[in-house]
């Protein structure tokens, strides 16, 4: 029996999406920089970006359910996925605070979705902060990993002012491989991130 003939659609193959442009440029440009700065021997031993976190802490949560969802869109669309909402752990009758009442919104980026991220933070957010002077340099937590404060959400691009109910800043958390900070401060400083007291590296 003939084999039926496939459509134009199925013949037509989909090309894979190109991978992201700063996951290129570690390969080719960070790692023999890293290796020689640092006398690496094994290739094993270089450091990467493993994922990036991202937490918007919402203290009036419980109380405005509308500001939650808000902010769930919002993070999702500067993630380029969709976020979860965290919860409290434990009742603190202080803060009219109850076990399981939402407290935040978070997202945890890995693979492809956390180097477009790097990128766009990188060469598109961070240089609409308003009088921006670096990152501080000591904001690093002894194993190489980096968290930075962004006071309010309107420097992502994707974020349509009109539709903004209420302004809110998040903590961004680059979690590295490297294991000491001067290591993880090179890897961070060779992808781009702008630090204080210091002139970016370009990357092209």
């Amino acid at each position: 029996m003939a084999k039926a003939k496939k459509t134009d659609s199925e013949q037509t193959s989909v090309a894979p999406p190109p991978p992201p442009r700063l996951r290129q440029y570690y390969k080719d440009r960070v790692r023999p920089k890293l290796m020689q700065e640092f006398g690496f021997e094994n290739p094993h031993q270089l450091p990467q970006l493993t994922k990036i976190v991202i937490n918007v802490g919402l203290g009036d949560a419980p109380k405005t359910p509308k500001s939650l969802d808000g902010v769930v869109e919002e993070l999702g669309l500067i993630a380029g996925q969709r976020p979860v909402v965290t919860r409290a752990r434990k009742a603190i009758s202080n803060f009219s605070l109850r076990a399981g009442m939402p407290i935040g919104v978070r997202v945890t980026l890995r693979g492809a979705h956390m180097w477009e991220f790097l990128d766009r933070f990188i060469n598109v957010a961070v240089p609409r902060v308003r009088d921006f002077r670096g990152f501080p340099t000591r904001a690093f937590d002894g194993h190489g990993n980096y968290s930075v404060g962004v006071k309010e959400q309107m420097i992502f691009p994707e974020i349509d002012y009109d539709r903004v109910e209420k302004i809110h800043g998040m903590d961004i958390t680059f979690v590295t491989s490297a294991g000491r900070d001067d290591v993880g401060m090179a890897l961070l400083r060779e992808m781009g991130m702008p630090f204080r007291g210091e002139t970016p590296v370009q990357v092209g």
